[in-house]
């Protein structure tokens, strides 16, 4: 006779015996969403690599986890970088092919300037990723980070000749800090990095003209809350536009007013932290991987 578990006689320890052993057999192995495959994800920690390095290397994991967290990735386009401490002039950038949501803190590929791989000897790393960040780190010691996305709101908004408007409070804090760089095809040739820095200057922000956008900052988590708040800045503008009512845009003193006071608050103090801790807390219980 067949009991509810369709196991016909038996004592009730061999049918839980033979229900367990079945379960196993269907259950595929459980796997973190998000979390990388071992063969191409994690890389190798040379034992000569500092522990400042190797934080630099953890937190811009992470970046590269939050960018794919917020939708703001492109399968294996768009860069993020950030510099190597220490003396030399070397940056880590993703691997080729490497999803942002698989990148782990020894799989960065550590370059110098020139494009020369340091670590690990023959990684792949992409064209117009070294050329755009390579030009930016070479010219602009004051940043250790460089984001650059291809978002459907960022590239809607770099095709409009009239750029970032500034319609919202979260806008306005690039009101006068934000640079344009006009289109010259994929970002493969040399010789367009002294246009992007001639471009860019000093600011932190930057819309590349038919193509996306970029910012940078003296630590990963203001580069990242930059490009964040760039992001929401383009989407409020296409929800706007999309209305079709009339647009109200304020006066030039009230929104230089504002976007000073957003400078007074990009830099964190005790009073004002910088939210860091919390976006990693967020990501570890997603999926700590991105610290191996």
């Amino acid at each position: 006779m067949r009991g509810k578990s369709g196991i016909r006689g038996g004592s009730r320890r061999g049918k839980r015996a033979v229900l367990r052993a079945r379960s196993a057999g269907r259950t595929a192995p459980k796997r973190t969403v998000g979390s990388p495959a071992k063969s191409n994800a994690r890389g190798i920690r040379s034992p000569s690599m500092t522990e400042a390095e190797w934080q630099a290397r953890v937190d811009l994991a992470a970046c590269y986890r939050l960018i794919a967290h917020y939708d703001m990735d492109d399968l294996f386009a768009t860069h993020i970088s950030a510099r190597v401490p220490g003396g030399d002039e070397h940056f880590l950038l993703n691997q080729r092919g490497m999803l942002f949501s698989q990148v782990t803190a020894s799989s960065l590929v550590k370059v110098d300037l020139s494009g020369k791989v340091i670590f690990p000897k023959g990684a792949l790393i992409n064209e117009a990723g070294y050329v755009i960040h390579s030009a930016v780190h070479g010219a602009r010691p004051d940043v250790k980070c460089v984001i650059h996305t291809h978002t459907v709101a960022g590239m809607a908004v770099s095709a409009m000749k009239e750029g970032l408007l500034p319609l919202c409070q979260k806008s306005m804090r690039f009101h006068g800090r934000l640079a344009y760089h006009d289109f010259e095809g994929k970002a493969t040739n040399l010789d367009e990095r002294s246009r992007l820095v001639r471009d860019l200057g000093m600011h932190n922000t930057m819309i590349l003209r038919n193509h996306g956008l970029l910012t940078c900052g003296a630590t990963v988590v203001q580069t990242f809350k930059r490009m964040h708040a760039l992001e929401k800045s383009c989407k409020t503008q296409l929800a706007a536009l999309a209305t079709g009512r009339p647009i109200d845009i304020l006066s030039e003193n009230l929104l230089e007013y504002t976007a000073s006071q957003f400078d007074h608050d990009d830099v964190p103090s005790a009073t004002r932290p910088s939210g860091w801790e919390s976006l990693l807390e967020m990501l570890d219980r997603i999926d700590p991987s991105y610290r191996e």
